[in-house]
């Protein structure tokens, strides 16, 4: 019955057909996660961090996103991993934090995956590794992921574990910026007012954007390229 009652918690939790409800929302979540659900389990976890429903208990949470990671949920394996790396709920630990990030990653958990590539690129938990970093933002930025395009085009950027090249490096801060990302715009800006590559309408094409999205950095910037 564990799907059914999982079924129920989530037309509580979104309010479909019946009053939104989120007490409820929990009493069902449980109900289902304590028969193994793996879905269930992580959305109640998400419910104690929230405080939705029920009062925020980061220790229950924990119990709950152990369980469902357990299960192979790589949604659950990332929370766990990011739990570990900041502290929340349990002690801050990077080899757990590595391990769980591992885990989703190789499921192809994109935020896993970049989160990857930073233990790596900052040495946390593991000896620092330019390569196998970059190989982890890789695979996050071609699923679309902001923060990894980012950081695989400054890898490109500044020759970290790759060979460094200024086409994609540029390639890849677009894409975070076409996301509408504001530091990957503000980047952008930036990198074409740098000798190689100097493009004043490009960059202040870029630090437009990057002002529209609340960039103080850009507009300052913006400002003195108008007076050029």
């Amino acid at each position: 019955y564990s799907e059914a009652q999982f079924n129920l918690a989530l037309m509580y939790y979104e309010g479909t057909g019946i009053l939104q409800d989120y007490p409820k929302a929990v009493y069902w979540y449980k109900k289902a996660a304590e028969q193994g659900h793996s879905y269930a389990q992580y959305n109640l976890a998400e419910m104690y961090i929230s405080g939705e429903g029920t009062q925020m208990n980061y220790k229950e949470a924990i119990n709950w996103l152990l369980r469902a990671s357990k299960q192979g949920a790589s949604r659950a394996q990332f929370k766990l991993g990011s739990a570990y790396q900041n502290g929340l709920g349990v002690d801050k630990d990077y080899d757990k934090a590595v391990h769980w990030y591992t885990k989703a990653a190789e499921q192809g958990y994109a935020d896993a995956q970049n989160n990857l590539g930073l233990m790596y690129d900052k040495g946390q938990g593991v000896p620092q590794d330019y390569k196998v970093a970059a190989k982890w933002y890789l695979k996050a930025a071609e699923q679309g992921n902001v923060y990894a395009q980012v950081n695989i085009g400054k890898m490109y950027q500044h020759g970290y574990g790759v060979d460094k090249n200024t086409n994609y490096a540029i390639m890849w801060a677009q894409r975070a910026a076409e996301q509408g990302y504001a530091d990957a715009q503000l980047g952008l800006g930036l990198t074409y007012t740098q000798e190689d590559n100097v493009d004043i309408k490009k960059a202040k094409y870029w630090l437009k954007k990057a002002v529209d999205n609340g960039s103080i950095e850009a507009k300052e910037l913006l400002e003195i390229l108008e007076k050029l």
